[in-house]
């Protein structure tokens, strides 16, 4: 990929700042110790949104310490301080184990609705899909077979793990490659119609092809 495609595709925060960002605005009252804790929560925020935004545009190899403090905000020593080195903080970033928690939240029988819904909103109000970034592993050489062997460990293998019936392990990588298709629409071809239809009108259109891996 070209820079600018790198640039599209990464898009806007995301959604590790929203949240800080919302905690920060909605804190006041909250007792003595809230904002030294809260300060700690953003900053953790806006180093792994910059962490997160580099390695979209870059190799791995070539990012630095020093340019994820850059584009945080903060001091290199304050990045140390949070996540000790630069590989402790990349393998938060390309951990998928919290965006499938959320993912992969709700009952089975509602799964594919569920998932349709938080990709689209994480989207479109967080500026971030919880699981596209597995697109760009590729850019990353040997540490993109990281963020794969997390892909699949933590998102299809978990999946697959809820899944009763026949070829549960091939049903969840379909389901999950359905999803991924709608991502990759929103969020990087960024089709004009799907991005003007509401989401409720998605997911009822869309989750049931999702749905249809889930529960055949």
């Amino acid at each position: 990929m070209n820079r600018s495609s790198h640039d599209t595709a990464a898009g806007p925060p995301d959604p590790a700042d929203t949240a800080a960002e919302a905690d920060t605005a909605g804190g006041a009252g909250r007792g003595a110790a809230a904002p030294a804790r809260r300060d700690a929560e953003t900053t953790r925020a806006d180093i792994l949104r910059a962490a997160r935004y580099l390695l979209a545009r870059h190799p791995h190899a070539d990012i630095t310490l020093k340019a994820v403090a850059e584009r945080a905000g903060v001091s290199a020593p304050l990045v140390l301080k949070y996540f000790g080195n630069k590989d402790a903080l990349f393998a938060r970033v390309m951990s998928f184990a919290s965006d499938a928690e959320a993912l992969l939240d709700a009952p089975l029988d509602d799964l594919g609705r569920h998932m349709v819904r938080h990709v689209l909103v994480s989207q479109r109000e967080q500026g971030a899909d919880p699981i596209l970034r597995i697109v760009f592993a590729p850019l990353h050489g040997e540490h993109g077979e990281v963020l794969r062997a997390n892909f699949r460990g933590q998102v299809t293998a978990r999946l697959a793990a809820r899944l009763t019936g026949p070829d549960a392990a091939l049903r969840a990588e379909l389901a999950v490659a359905t999803v991924l298709g709608l991502g990759v629409m929103v969020g990087i071809a960024r089709g004009d119609e799907v991005r003007a239809m509401p989401v409720d009108d998605l997911v009822e259109r869309y989750g049931p092809t999702v749905q249809a891996q889930l529960t055949p």
